[in-house]
Order: C-alpha cells, then sequence, then structure tokens
C-alpha cells in the first residue's frame, strides 16, 4: 500500500530533460518496471496472509506471534512511507527507486530461507523498509518518465490498476505456491520479479531534487513508538494487562509518540506536516480509514485462519474463496466513483461503513459447520462492497484543497493511516480473539495441531468450537471499528460533492 509522500514534479511539455538516451522508445518497459514494482509491493500485503497456517505449523510459530508475521511488514511500511518519500526528495526518486526495490529483494530470499519465527519476522521488517523506500518514488518516476497526455494517463491507469488487483492476485498466487510448491515460495516469488524490476530501472527519468533534510527524530519516535504500542497490545494479552514489560510498553509508546507530535510541531522539514490536520475534512478521512484499514486487515487475517482450519480448505481452495471480495470492492469502488461528483463524501462513505459492518456481524454468526455458499461468500460479498464504498470519497477527502505541491503527502498519510490502522486493529482483535479462544479451551491453538496429529477428534472438535469463537468476536471488535469510521465520517466530514483530485494516488484496496 503506498502513496507517493511527496509532490510528484512534472515536467514540461516539451520533454524530459535528463532521460537516458532512447527512453521515449522504451516506455512500454518503463511501465512494466513501475508496474511490477507497484504489484509486487502490494501483493506482499495479502500473499503471506494465506500461508499463515503452513508457516505456523513448519516453523511452531504461537498463536499470540502469528499476527506479527503480517504485522511487522504493514508497521514498517507505514511507519517510514513519508521518510522513504522524502529520501527520494533528497537524494533521487530512481536512486531510491533502485534501492528500495534492492532491499524489499534481498529481504524476500531471507524470509524464504528463515529456520525460524524471530528471523522471519525480521525478514518481513526489512520488506517493509524496501517497500517504504521504493513505493513513494514509483507515482514521481510516472510523471518524470512519460510525456504529459495519453502516454502519461495510460501508465496512470496501469499503476492504479496494479494497487486494485494485487490483494486479488496475492490471495490467489499465495494458495498456488503455498499448495503446489511450499509455503517458502510466497517470499522467493519476488526474486524474481525484483531483479527484473532493478534490471529495467534504466528505463526511468529521475525526478527533479528538492532542497531539506530526512527528518530523522520523527521517524524513530514514531515508529519506535507505534512498535510499543502494537507490541504492549499483543503482549497484554498474553502475559496480562498488569505485567510490568506490558506498562513498560504502553509507558514507551505514550512518550516517544509525544515527542514525535512535539518534534512535527517545531522542526522545518517535519515527516507528518500537522498543518495538514487543520481541515476537518482531511482529518476526518484519516480517521476514518484508520478504522477501515483496522478492521480489513483482521477480516482477511482470521478468514484465512477459519477456512483452512475450521473448514479445512487448502491454500488453493482459500485463496479463490476470496474472490467475492474483488467483486464486491471493484463493483462498490467503480460506483462511488461516479457518486462523488453528485453527493456529498458521508453519504456515500456513511452507508457504505453501515453495509461493512452489517457484513462484519454476520461473519460473527459463524460456526464450525458453516457453509461457504450460505454464508462466507454472501457475507464477504456484502463487506466488500460496503468498504469499496468508504475508499474514492476518503482519499478525495484527503486530497480535497490541499495545494498541488502536497497533494502526495496527504495521499501518503492516508496509505499510512490504513496501514498503520491495519496493524493496531490486527494487533488488538487478534489478543481478543487469542484471548476468548484460550478462555473457553486452554492453549486452543496447540491443542488443535495436537488433535490432529493424534487423530483426537474429540480434541479437534473442542478446539475448533474455541477457535471459531475467538475469530467470531474478532469479527464483532472489526464491525465496532467500522461503525467508529461511520460516527467519524458523519461528525467529521461536512463537504459537499467534489470532483476528482489530480495527483492523488490510488489507496490499495486489500
Amino acid at each position: 500500500m503506498s502513496a507517493d509522500s511527496t509532490a510528484v514534479t512534472t515536467p514540461s511539455p516539451a520533454g524530459t530533460a535528463g532521460a537516458p538516451p532512447g527512453a521515449g522508445r522504451h516506455l512500454g518497459l518503463a511501465l512494466f518496471v513501475i508496474a511490477a514494482a507497484q504489484l509486487m509491493v502490494v501483493l506482499d500485503g495479502t500473499i503471506t496472509n494465506i500461508a499463515l497456517p503452513s508457516i505456523q505449523t513448519a516453523l511452531e510459530v504461537s498463536d499470540a506471534n502469528l499476527a506479527w508475521i503480517v504485522n511487522s511488514y504493514a508497521l514498517a511500511f507505514g511507519g517510514l512511507l513519508l521518510l522513504g518519500g522524502r529520501a527520494g526528495d533528497l537524494f533521487g526518486r530512481r536512486r531510491m527507486f533502485q534501492l528500495g526495490i534492492a532491499v524489499f529483494t534481498l529481504a524476500s530470499l531471507l524470509g524464504g530461507l528463515a529456520p525460524n519465527e524471530g528471523l522471519l519476522i525480521g525478514a518481513r521488517i526489512l520488506q517493509g523498509v524496501g517497500a517504504a523506500v521504493a513505493a513513494p518514488s514509483a507515482l514521481s518516476l510516472i510523471a518524470t518518465t512519460f510525456p504529459e497526455g495519453k502516454p502519461r494517463n495510460k501508465a496512470m491507469g496501469v499503476y492504479a490498476a496494479m494497487a486494485g488487483i494485487g490483494a486479488t492476485v496475492g490471495l490467489l498466487l499465495g494458495g498456488v505456491l503455498t499448495d503446489v510448491l511450499d509455503w517458502r515460495w510466497v517470499f522467493f516469488v519476488n526474486i524474481p520479479i525484483g531483479l527484473a524490476v532493478l534490471a529495467g530501472t534504466r528505463t526511468l527519468v529521475e525526478a527533479e531534487r528538492h532542497p531539506g533534510r530526512l527528518d530523522l527524530p520523527g521517524t524513530v519516535t514514531g515508529t519506535g513508538g507505534l512498535i510499543a504500542l502494537v507490541y504492549g497490545i499483543t503482549r497484554g494479552g498474553e502475559h496480562g494487562w498488569t505485567d510490568s514489560l506490558t506498562l513498560s510498553c504502553f509507558a514507551v509508546a505514550a512518550v516517544l509518540l509525544s515527542a514525535f507530535l512535539l518534534i512535527q510541531s517545531r522542526t522545518a522539514h517535519p515527516m507528518m506536516p500537522l498543518r495538514l490536520f487543520r481541515d476537518r475534512n482531511r482529518s476526518g478521512s484519516f480517521a476514518t480509514m484508520l478504522f477501515i484499514g483496522a478492521g480489513m486487515m483482521a477480516t482477511f487475517y482470521f478468514l484465512t485462519l477459519y477456512m483452512q482450519l475450521i473448514l479445512g480448505y487448502s491454500a488453493v481452495k482459500t485463496g479463490f474463496a476470496n474472490l467475492p471480495f474483488s467483486l464486491g470492492m471493484g463493483v462498490a469502488a467503480a460506483l462511488s466513483a461516479k457518486l462523488v461528483t453528485r453527493l456529498a463524501p458521508r453519504l456515500i462513505a456513511g452507508p457504505g461503513l453501515l453495509v461493512a459492518a452489517g457484513g462484519m456481524f454476520w461473519f460473527a454468526t459463524l460456526t464450525p459447520d458453516s457453509s461457504y455458499t450460505g454464508h462466507l461468500m454472501p457475507a464477504m460479498f456484502v463487506t466488500a462492497l460496503g468498504l469499496g464504498m468508504g475508499f474514492v470519497p476518503m482519499t478525495l477527502g484527503a486530497v480535497s484543497g490541499v495545494d498541488h505541491q502536497e497533494t502526495g503527502i496527504a495521499s501518503a498519510l492516508l496509505n499510512t493511516a490504513q496501514q498503520i490502522g491495519g496493524a493496531l486493529g490486527l494487533a488488538v482483535l487478534a489478543t481478543i480473539s487469542t484471548s476468548a479462544a484460550n478462555d473457553r479451551l486452554p492453549d486452543a491453538a496447540a491443542s488443535f495441531y495436537r488433535g490432529v496429529a493424534t487423530k483426537d477428534h474429540g480434541l479437534v472438535a473442542e478446539a475448533a468450537d474455541a477457535l471459531t469463537h475467538g475469530y467470531t468476536l474478532a469479527f464483532v471488535g472489526a464491525g465496532v471499528m467500522f461503525l467508529a469510521g461511520l460516527a467519524v465520517t458523519a461528525l467529521a466530514i461536512n463537504a459537499r460533492k467534489q470532483e476528482t483530485a489530480e495527483g492523488a494516488a490510488p489507496i490499495h484496496m486489500g
């Protein structure tokens, strides 16, 4: 999930100064390079979800730590996204794009080779760092590589399409690779793509550099505070909320996040310009996207576990079973894109979030014997339909009224809100789910795997019931988060109908 976190420098129609010789004849290759990089980064947000049960079994990952395989990537990506965009401003977009893709590719290799959960989580963090460095530059490189008019419009369309289909491709490809080969191939698949992208970067035209400096204190305090907060939430569910280390994490998070806000208010080159939050509609869009990200990431996570562990779906079947999500999201996004010029944003996003919450509460009625066609499939479509209605108005609300040179920052902040919201939401809901399951049956996940290994069908059934109970409470929590987003939309967003804002990066719906 990415966005350009700084202003996109658009070359004059006269040409592309600084373009490599013959760049105009290699626009097709340049488009492939940017599209492949975008697909790789977005795809990695969902491809790992399908492999989670296999990873948990192979590396003996605890229920509490399993969420970190997803959250470590989201935190690093979301926490460093704005810094990555600023680094591109200062040191060159193409150079940072190359560095980010190289780091991402290396991290994918390390993830595929990881012998234990600690090294795998470390590789996921490194992947997030690479993505945060590379992703903000992709949009800017479109503006500097492709001439204005049809070529650039086509490139932007392909870029946005990669954002839209990345989640679906990740789910399907993750299933195929896990079943046919091994879970490690959900990481290894990035290596040939990354090498191909690196080989083709010579076709990209470097963007103009801007003066300034990196906000390293802001990066350290902001990202460190979020990590401490998420770890505190996760540890609290496992060791108790009065545990000394849990309380220490919350204290560290409070200090670091307070310092982050203080730094952003005083530094000349803030990573997160606080002035962008002065507009109530923009702030409301950021807050709403935080709640949307929180509920949506948890939905993918728990549905994957439910389908593979409780229903016994293979990884491939799980990937295909998620297709109603993509269908519903696509239909709703297309519809809301037409409605935004006719209706106020809250009249589109508000009902959408209400429908999405309804879908979550529908999921909350799942049992170990629920059917796909009668229960899962319609609930998926309804949830996705509601979420799709929220993305477009929130994206436009984030960039509406922003100076042209800051549309990239505003768009990046919206993507950051989605990523950080997803990490925080998953930490909270995974804690709730694990605690509820273990209250019903101690060490429910371990009991389930033990029952499968010993063919103790009674223990498997008891554990499946406990795990499903935990998942359904997580779905209730996700529904509450969507309702919180609805409340923010209703109270904070009062804009009238909007026009499409040029320069807004797409939000990745997955």
